[in-house]
């Protein structure tokens, strides 16, 4: 039995969606099958065409993911979602299922390395067109569009700068020129920006990160309106198959039970830790939402509820010191994942963003000294500690 939708995210995260079997587990049940039983050939017809409701194959539809569907549509403020498995898969779900041949997609330039590849790349081969704008200049969406334009894209905060778009704005302009506008909310969480009511028509997340937050398994999700979930997202899913397996949508659930906790303390962490090595002589700029001195620090108080456990960092000397600097850190590993419980950093030049031409980076502000870190649950002072005797080896 699912439980009302008006808790607070802390139970949501919880309580909602669950349907127990007839054992009356405490525990979501696992429901590891690929197939399902029907009692007569007549029902087996009446699910394939939709007639009934029940589960005829876990390529289209499980018990546990839809759990932790039901689960995440809740937290979200949505209507519907669908899981899949894994994030890039989420992202590339969500855009290719909206447009076809001829169609044109206006996107953020700021955005992570894979994501820029699919609008750019992957779906130029079958005949949709791109521009990519500074996501901050509201005046370049206006004018990239287009009247084939379908589909508005954006991260915010953007992977890897951490700069913020206005959402609002973007949405709008969108919708005044019969687009959507699909956001990858990953660096914000759901629990700290909520792109449906800022006018957003989808929203992702790669699963894989803060919703698991332990490294375990991948996962990815879209929200949107029923209808949208319903006609658009789910005939592409079930097509094509990027499924979720129903153990890695019980891992995230067990993961969603902890996010709140989770996320609020890394993100407290990652407020102490960016404060301390603002001034620090080796340490070129530091990139924090939850800092005045961001340059957009009004507009995240305007549309985020918090901040962010992510930090950018640029150290002085370029690459070979951004290497001597991660080659002596101790206790925060080098790792091109984030959101995990453990901290870990990225040298993005070299990593998530190296298909980017070097002048690209430039522009975006990815210079070859500059760092994504993502902040774990270690203590706060373990970590800047760490992070200062690495600094030592510039």
């Amino acid at each position: 039995m699912s439980c009302r939708k008006t808790y607070r995210p802390e139970t949501a995260l919880i309580h909602d969606g669950t349907s127990r079997s007839q054992f009356g587990e405490t525990s979501e049940a696992l429901y590891m099958t690929q197939g399902f039983i029907y009692e007569t050939a007549e029902q087996a017809e009446r699910r394939f065409l939709n007639e009934e409701p029940g589960y005829s194959y876990s390529r289209y539809a499980n018990p546990t993911v839809t759990i932790f569907e039901e689960r995440m549509a809740a937290l979200e403020g949505a209507e519907a979602a669908q899981a899949t498995a894994t994030g890039m898969a989420a992202v590339t779900a969500a855009l290719v299922a909206q447009v076809k041949a001829g169609d044109h997609i206006v996107a953020a330039r700021a955005m992570f390395g894979s994501n820029r590849n699919v609008i750019t790349d992957l779906l130029a081969r079958f005949g949709v067109t791109s521009t990519l704008v500074d996501g901050r200049d509201i005046n370049a969406w206006k004018a990239a569009v287009r009247p084939e334009t379908k589909v508005f894209f954006l991260e915010s905060p953007a992977n890897p700068t951490l700069e913020i778009i206005d959402i609002q704005a973007v949405a709008d302009i969108a919708h005044a020129a019969g687009a959507t506008l699909t956001v990858d909310n990953v660096f914000a969480t759901p629990l700290f920006q909520k792109p449906l009511k800022l006018g957003a028509d989808c929203v992702v997340y790669s699963a894989t990160k803060h919703i698991d937050g332990q490294g375990r398994c991948l996962g990815g999700v879209i929200l949107g309106t029923r209808t949208f979930i319903e006609e658009t997202i789910w005939p592409f899913v079930r097509l094509t198959g990027p499924t979720i397996s129903p153990f890695n949508a019980w891992v995230l659930l067990k993961g969603l039970e902890t996010l709140a906790v989770r996320v609020e303390r890394q993100s407290q962490n990652a407020a102490r830790v960016a404060d301390a090595l603002a001034a620090h002589p080796k340490i070129k700029r530091i990139v924090y939402p939850g800092r005045a001195d961001h340059p957009q620090a009004d507009l995240i108080r305007q549309q985020m509820s918090g901040h962010s456990t992510m930090i950018g960092l640029e150290v002085k000397g370029g690459r070979a010191e951004a290497f001597r600097f991660l080659n002596a850190l101790k206790l925060i590993r080098i790792s091109n994942n984030l959101g995990d419980a453990k901290s870990i950093i990225t040298h993005p030049a070299t990593t998530t963003h190296m298909s980017f031409k070097p002048e690209e980076r430039e522009v975006l502000g990815i210079s070859e000294g500059f760092l994504r870190l993502s902040i774990g649950l270690e203590h706060f002072e373990d970590q800047i500690e760490d992070i200062v005797q690495a600094l030592e080896a510039i």
